[in-house]
């Protein structure tokens, strides 16, 4: 059913969840997997002094380390994970990458680190059910 599946990560207890349900269809089914990590330009600004440099550097050294957890579990299943870590709105890079790799299945967490915990759904979720134009599983 699946042959395209991306997971999109900010390391966040739901996207962990996220990140295992993305693995589970991916074996289940057959396909590939593409994980995402975003570097959310709205939270930190595109490089231009050396701080605001050596957070953003944080923040991609971090996003890879989530990348790099998902590829070793995915591994241990006996998938290889296609992984991407960009700079830009989060819901705006996951609908892109999605339909770069033409995914058949987005999966998301219900809400990421931005976001309190609520029954509300997160902001960038919201916006990637919304606009997608395919199908979105959410973990909750």
């Amino acid at each position: 059913m699946y042959d395209r599946i991306l997971v999109a990560t900010d390391g966040s207890a739901d996207a962990n969840r996220a990140a295992t349900h993305a693995l589970e269809q991916a074996e289940r089914h057959g396909a590939e997997l593409h994980a995402l990590f975003v570097v959310d330009t709205d939270r930190y600004a595109e490089p231009a002094l050396s701080s605001t440099e050596l957070d953003t550097t944080e923040i991609e050294d971090w996003g890879g380390e989530q990348l790099d957890e998902i590829v070793d579990r995915g591994e241990q299943l006996g998938l290889t994970v296609t992984t991407r870590c960009c700079h830009g709105k989060p819901y705006v890079e996951i609908i892109n990458y999605a339909d770069e790799v033409d995914a058949d299945l987005i999966v998301l967490g219900y809400h990421g680190h931005s976001h309190t915990e609520t029954e509300q759904i997160g902001s960038v979720t919201d916006r990637v059910v919304q606009n997608a134009g395919r199908p979105v599983l959410i973990a909750t």
